[in-house]
């Protein structure tokens, strides 16, 4: 058990498979407009999965929930899980095609994302409860859950973890208004950028970090925590630990491409809290995880390992030591 009485162990991730389009673009076309790109990227991609490598590479135990297809993509998710470490054992491969997901990159490294479902529409109750049956909820100390699979999935999932006394932890991406407030009840920890946060709030997504993650709160039970992350400038987390709010920012990198940032953040968090760390040091390790996975193309092959987090703490440790003696009278 941690300090705060979590259970340290195994993170369990419910979510989806993607086959990554990635097309380089200028800018993003207007609606009717052609423009042409500059190259085509095959990958490894699907929020799930994303967040799943991510938590494996920070050196948490860790399990993945999902349906793929019986196809080449599936196969090569197969490879990739096993690359990782990733216990895949309630991986279920069904008749529907591997999830896909088209994504425009800018030459700012901002990106859209358009994904077609696929396999990833037949992760079910019946797969939560083979999974159940094979132990995969057993001792876990973090239930992670995306937005991408449908949303009676991640309740079972939810509703088992809280039987396990596992944390839970839900990034609402894509959003939706359609949320059921249950599924609000069954999280801890909730995870949305501005503009997800936007959409389930009711607010602009101009309300900035601060007062979104509060609204986000809102809609939560008691003595669950809210954070909304807000790109260059880090992540705000409300909880009822931080009555005040918490800023923490990000360090500065140069960007090349966004994609993979936000799955990076929330891989981080999950690892480090299953692994041990309070909530505000969490955040900040899962603020650099985002800021590191900026600097590189794609998203797999943007994920930081525990080696590159560590020293991005350690730089940020020493920035933070110099200022304070600038400004030390």
């Amino acid at each position: 058990m941690t300090a705060s009485g979590r259970r340290r162990g195994r993170i369990v991730v419910i979510g989806s498979y993607n086959r990554d389009i990635v097309v380089r673009l200028d800018r993003f076309p207007a609606p009717g407009e052609t423009v042409l790109a500059h190259g085509l990227l095959t990958a490894h991609g699907g929020k799930g999965s994303n967040q799943a490598v991510q938590a494996a590479r920070c050196g948490a135990p860790v399990a993945i929930v999902a349906a793929i297809g019986a196809d080449e993509p599936g196969a090569t998710a197969l490879a990739l899980w096993a690359q990782e470490g990733i216990d895949a054992r309630a991986v279920r491969r069904v008749g529907e095609p591997t999830g896909t997901a088209i994504i425009e990159v800018d030459a700012a490294g901002e990106n859209q994302i358009v994904v077609v479902a696929g396999a990833n529409a037949l992760l079910d109750r019946t797969l939560i409860a083979e999974a159940e049956a094979a132990g995969i909820f057993a001792d876990a100390a973090l239930v992670l859950a995306q937005l991408e699979t449908p949303i009676e999935a991640t309740l079972a999932a939810f509703e088992r973890a809280r039987t396990e006394g596992a944390r839970t932890l839900l990034n609402i991406a894509p959003a939706s208004k359609a949320i059921p407030a249950e599924l609000f009840d069954l999280a801890d920890l909730v995870v949305a950028n501005e503009g997800e946060a936007a959409t389930v709030t009711g607010l602009p997504a101009e309300a900035g970090g601060a007062r979104l993650s509060r609204a986000l709160r809102g809609r939560l039970a008691g003595g669950a925590a809210a954070v909304v992350t807000v790109g260059a400038e880090g992540a705000f987390l409300a909880a009822p630990e931080a009555p005040e709010g918490l800023h923490v920012p990000a360090p500065r990198v140069a960007v090349v491409d966004t994609t993979g940032a936000g799955d990076a953040f929330v891989g981080a968090v999950a690892a480090h809290l299953a692994l041990g760390a309070e909530l505000a040091g969490a955040l900040t390790a899962g603020v650099v995880a985002g800021s590191l996975a900026c600097g590189r193309r794609g998203a797999v092959p943007s994920l930081p390992d525990r080696a590159e987090i560590a020293a991005g703490l350690a730089r940020r440790d020493r920035a933070d030591s110099r200022q304070a003696e600038e400004t030390r009278p």
